[in-house]
């Protein structure tokens, strides 16, 4: 797939103010400091969509961008940022959970997973939400260019053989970096694919 246009197209705190059209959404979401900005930006070829920042946390809203004038990326707040408060922490995770669980536009979740740490409880425990929840989604692995491919594949290798100590089978894998553009092409690839499916069919 080739990325003509990519625009900014809105924020908000509240699921039933997205967008009101057909398009599929891809959304976007990771523990704080994952590098999901950075992805988002690699992906749609423009440095400046979404902001990046070197301090965790600073997504606070369901950030729509409109991707050649025919589908979305979502920036989803990241999860797991400890430095919040109780009260933010709830109404992001509200949030969060109102818009994954009823935007029927959702045609798939993207779950940004450091390749860098063993498997976490944090997202361990969002991945098998998912699970129970019916979830379409696929795990991104970022930042596969801070190591060489030996530990690279060792991490992810691991992380996979964890999941299917719970689960039968896996939810589509990419291995990605935002720093030499890995993955850039299988991700865009994967959405192509899914955009040529009606929406009513995955929701």
């Amino acid at each position: 797939m080739i990325i003509n246009t990519a625009r900014f197209s809105i924020s908000n705190a509240n699921p039933s103010k997205c967008p009101d059209d057909s398009r599929h959404e891809y959304a976007f979401i990771g523990r704080s400091n994952v590098g999901k900005s950075s992805l988002i930006n690699m992906l749609a070829g423009n440095s400046k969509l979404a902001k990046t920042s070197s301090t965790p946390g600073k997504t606070l809203l369901i950030n729509h961008f409109l991707i050649n004038d025919d589908w979305y990326i979502v920036d989803l707040p990241g999860y797991g940022f400890a430095k919040r408060g109780k009260e933010q922490r709830e109404a992001l995770e509200k949030m969060i959970r109102g818009y994954i669980l009823n935007r029927a536009q959702m045609t798939s979740l993207f779950v940004l997973i450091d390749s860098r740490h063993a498997p976490m409880k944090i997202d361990l425990d969002f991945i098998n939400w998912l699970g129970e929840n019916g979830v379409p989604f696929a795990i991104v692995f970022t930042k596969l260019d801070k190591m060489g491919p030996v530990a690279g594949k060792r991490n992810v290798q691991a992380y996979c053989e964890k999941l299917l100590e719970s689960w039968d089978e896996l939810p589509p894998v990419f291995l990605t970096s935002s720093e030499d553009k890995r993955g850039r092409e299988e991700l865009l690839d994967y959405i192509e694919e899914l955009n040529k499916l009606p929406i009513s069919e995955e929701s």
